[in-house]
């Protein structure tokens, strides 16, 4: 266990660097950047080092390990972030343990995780997934940027649901740099509306560098801190 926890230490140390110096060239104070470990496929004991390395978010993307981890680690304090596609059947139970779902990207999810945070009592900050695929590309999650107005007003009209602002993933296959651009642009005219929702969840292990330098507040990173996968998933 003290070897896993020195890798986990030496890459999270590279990682945060990696986020200081993408701030120091964004003119950028490092402390407006928190860092989202995404734990998935990684067992629970991974999760107590990593808490016990002082980190204080971390990341799922599938509900049954995302609900069994977060039970198991119940006691560490953290703040549980649903990161992956949400299927409307599973999001009343995603709101009972997640502190944050970062992707709604339909209406159809609003209904269901404000019912899940008023059975649990439990408030949930709220992101809206956006997509930046170009006009006629294969879309992959996300609403589109015309919609999120609804969608907004959707939410704040929900109870215990607290819209904190958006997240996106850069298209596969495209410059980075690029679609962070776009993204910043859609943020500013969003966060007029709707002051309150600073927050800009972008960037992950390959292309932080870019989404810190275009305003990303949180940046979701998993194999730059855990390692590969694990090949049994």
């Amino acid at each position: 266990m003290s070897a896993r926890r020195d890798e986990l230490a030496a890459n999270l140390e590279t990682v945060r660097r990696r986020i200081a110096d993408a701030c120091a060239g964004a003119g950028r104070d490092p402390d407006e950047v928190s860092l989202v470990v995404v734990t998935k496929f990684f067992p629970a004991s991974d999760v107590r080092l990593l808490a016990d390395l002082g980190v204080t978010d971390v990341g799922e993307n599938r509900h049954q390990e995302a609900e069994a981890k977060a039970a198991e680690c119940a006691d560490l304090g953290l703040r549980w972030h649903f990161i992956g596609g949400l299927q409307s059947n599973k999001a009343a139970a995603v709101a009972r343990y997640a502190d944050v779902v970062e992707s709604v990207d339909r209406a159809k999810l609003v209904g269901p995780l404000s019912r899940g945070a008023h059975d649990s009592s439990h408030e949930v900050d709220v992101l809206l997934q956006v997509s930046l695929d170009p006009p006629g590309a294969d879309k992959r999650s996300g609403a589109a940027p015309a919609d999120l107005a609804d969608l907004a007003r959707r939410v704040e009209e929900a109870g215990m649901l607290r819209l904190r602002g958006l997240m996106a993933v850069a298209p596969l296959g495209e410059d980075p740099d690029a679609a962070f651009v776009r993204l910043a642009g859609i943020r500013a005219e969003f966060v007029r509306d709707h002051p309150g929702a600073t927050v800009l969840s972008a960037g992950m292990s390959g292309d932080l560098e870019a989404a810190v330098t275009r305003g990303a507040t949180h940046v979701r990173v998993g194999s730059a801190v855990l390692g590969p996968r694990p090949a049994v998933q």
